[in-house]
């Protein structure tokens, strides 16, 4: 596939699962966010001794804000992504309730000061993921080149947890050099975790 052809083909995968994710109802978008904080926890005791980076919700993406309540509560320091400058590497700030937002892209708000902080765990938002643990996300190409500059100085920081619904599974992304997978998948399903290359289910 073309490099012209590949960016059509995922921006027409990409509309097409947002405009079923966005289909859901707020009473099946709940049950899967608790089915998704359930296994989260359970799955990642760890949580509540690090940092965990969070992303607002967008679209209908699965709601972390309720499980970073919890976690911090039991220990947790939470953060948000902060977009500095196009096609550079976000960073992360501290958040919690309370704390100064603005407003960035898609009035989505993130930390309007703080020292920037390198997560132990990324919950990562996926329009789309493979049998790989590859993601489609909204083509900005922003959490690749995070992952690859904080793991250039710490390969095992952060460990990058893809969160989304059964429904944005697709045989592959077609993933290129750049692309990198996710550690971990989340669903209403459970937690896969990457093995030897192919998600399987924990």
């Amino acid at each position: 596939m073309s490099p012209d052809a590949l960016k059509q083909w995922r921006k027409d995968q990409r509309d097409r699962l947002v405009e079923t994710r966005l289909a859901l109802s707020p009473e099946t978008l709940h049950e899967f966010r608790l089915r998704i904080d359930t296994h989260l926890e359970r799955a990642f005791p760890g949580f509540a001794n690090g940092t965990l980076a969070i992303c607002w919700p967008f679209k209908n993406e699965y709601d972390p804000r309720f499980l970073a309540h919890r976690l911090r509560e039991r220990g947790a320091r939470t953060a948000l992504p902060v977009v500095v400058a196009p096609r550079q590497p976000l960073v992360f700030r501290p958040w919690a309730p309370g704390d100064e937002l603005a407003k960035g892209a898609y009035d989505i708000p993130y930390p309007a000061c703080g020292e920037p902080v390198v997560p132990d765990y990324a919950l990562v938002p996926m329009n789309a993921f493979d049998a790989g643990g590859f993601r489609l996300g909204y083509g900005g190409g922003f959490f690749d080149r995070t992952l690859a500059h904080l793991r250039s100085a710490d390969p095992k920081r952060p460990v990058a947890i893809g969160v989304t619904h059964e429904l944005a599974r697709i045989e592959t992304i077609h993933p290129q050099v750049h692309d990198i997978p996710m550690d971990f998948v989340a669903t209403e399903l459970g937690v896969y975790e990457r093995v030897n290359g192919t998600l399987v289910l924990r």
